[in-house]
């Protein structure tokens, strides 16, 4: 069954716009699997099936069309679209981190955010309601993001369809289990980094606390001054 479909993708001319529409929808439709899609292209690219360099550029350009199309709506509607497209807890934590990395890290957050998951959409759409500068500041960190992650997928495809050329099934299994495993190995860093910030906060509180607790021993040390002061006379 799979081998048949591999023929027909293999052989249809919508093969690359298919790529290319699907990159596209997943920056402003996260449930699109654009990641699967390039993946897949590039095991047939290894078993010989597709050219992999039209993937990565049928794919980066995808993204980086879907990236632009996000960042113009967020400029143009601003948090009305943050509130339209990433509802609920999780897409306001999702907009809350976007602003602060934009902050801090700006066109490196941009690339970045490509490869993390449910970060894309967050950070392009922000990018555009912080009103960003476009040519030196958004449309370079999403090239190079783009272009990053096409190429890094397709290349991952590729090995898997190589490994299996007469077996693309097992190739694309293979590559999955790449790609799952680099990207459980990134949001396993991630999450160690956020718990090591975590114990200074406590430093910061106690800091504060010994400020607090100087002006009731200034107070001590001028009433023992007063006591001093008043008690010289009567010798």
């Amino acid at each position: 069954m799979f081998d048949q479909i591999v023929d027909v993708v293999s052989g249809a001319w919508w093969t690359y716009p298919l790529i290319f529409a699907v990159c596209f929808g997943d920056s402003l439709l996260p449930v699109l699997p654009s990641e699967t899609a390039v993946v897949t292209a590039g095991v047939l690219a290894g078993s010989g099936g597709l050219n992999p360099v039209e993937i990565m550029a049928v794919a980066a350009a995808g993204a980086f069309t879907g990236d632009t199309t996000s960042y113009l709506i967020g400029r143009r509607w601003g948090p009305a679209a943050e509130r339209r497209l990433l509802r609920g807890d999780k897409g306001r934590r999702a907009v809350s981190w976007a602003r602060d990395m934009l902050t801090r890290r700006g066109i490196l957050i941009v690339a970045v955010a490509r490869f993390i998951p449910g970060g894309r959409t967050a950070t392009t759409l922000t990018a555009g309601t912080l009103r960003m500068d476009y040519r030196r500041g958004f449309a370079l960190g999403a090239g190079i993001g783009a272009v990053c992650w096409a190429v890094y997928n397709t290349l991952i495809g590729m090995v898997g369809g190589q490994t299996f050329e007469k077996e693309p099934w097992k190739g694309l299994l293979l590559a999955f289990g790449i790609a799952i495993a680099v990207t459980g190995s990134i949001e396993g860093v991630r999450y160690v980094l956020r718990r090591r910030r975590r114990p200074t906060e406590p430093a910061d509180r106690d800091d504060g606390s010994d400020r607090t607790d100087r002006p009731d021993e200034t107070e001590t040390h001028d009433e023992t001054d007063k006591r001093d002061a008043g008690a010289e006379p009567a010798g």
